[in-house]
């Protein structure tokens, strides 16, 4: 059983920083693309930022500049470094992964996190 954990949520003020991490966990023998994804109230979820399994970053352009993507393979861990925050980047912060839980399993499975609440105040 697979879970994803993300932490580092919380409440900021316009132009402070805070560091997202999604943790994996359970039975992963590899996993390739992470990404996180925002929702903000009354508005569809987005992608924020992705990285695939070598470490190739991308990140919206809503937020470049200000928001740096990375990951630990060997713990399993992705991290979304956020500075500069406004307003506008408040929401729910869920993180996706791409997961092979086997040698054997040709096709990775998606698997989601529940989600950690950032909240920007001006």
């Amino acid at each position: 059983q697979v879970q994803l954990v993300e932490s580092g949520g919380g409440l900021v003020q316009a132009g402070g920083s805070l560091r997202l991490s999604c943790a994996a966990s359970g039975n992963i023998f590899r996993i390739e693309d992470m990404r996180w994804y925002r929702q903000a109230p009354g508005l569809q979820r987005e992608l924020v930022a992705a990285i695939t399994e070598r470490g190739s970053p991308y990140v919206a352009d809503s937020v470049k500049g200000r928001f740096t993507i990375f990951r630990d393979n060997d713990k399993n861990t992705m991290y979304l470094q956020m500075n500069d925050l406004k307003p506008e980047d408040t929401g729910v912060y869920t993180c996706n992964a791409e997961i092979h839980l086997g040698p054997r399993d040709y096709y990775a499975k998606d698997y989601w996190g529940k989600g950690t609440l950032v909240t920007v105040s001006s």
